[in-house]
């Protein structure tokens, strides 16, 4: 299996186990009476099931992102190119507009 595919199911596999986490944390902790409604109705857990999954699908997101990003190269100084200016010396532009009447709306 590629390096790439390997580094995505594992970085897939964290987001879900934290969004498991989080799911169990908030009806733990009973935010905005979660785990009330949820026990309570009898398609509670539908509800917990979808707040798994996409919490899990951002978290997974999130994680393969930041493990991305974190995969850089280190820096090493620019080898090609010199840096010379081009156009160091101010030009004057001048910017002339027609006087248009009070009533004249558009111009014409």
């Amino acid at each position: 299996m590629p390096k790439l595919i390997r580094l995505y199911i594992t970085q897939v596999f964290i987001g879900f186990g934290l969004s498991a986490i989080f799911v169990g944390l908030l009806l733990w902790a009973n935010v905005a009476n979660l785990a009330h409604l949820v026990s309570t109705s009898d398609m509670g857990w539908l509800a917990v099931l979808m707040l798994f999954m996409f919490n899990g699908l951002v978290f997974a997101g999130v994680q393969f992102a930041i493990m991305i990003m974190r995969m850089e190269q280190p820096r090493t100084p620019p080898s090609g190119g010199k840096r010379i200016r081009i156009g160091t010396q101010p030009v004057v532009a001048r910017a002339v507009a027609k006087r248009r009447d009070r009533h004249d709306r558009w111009g014409a």
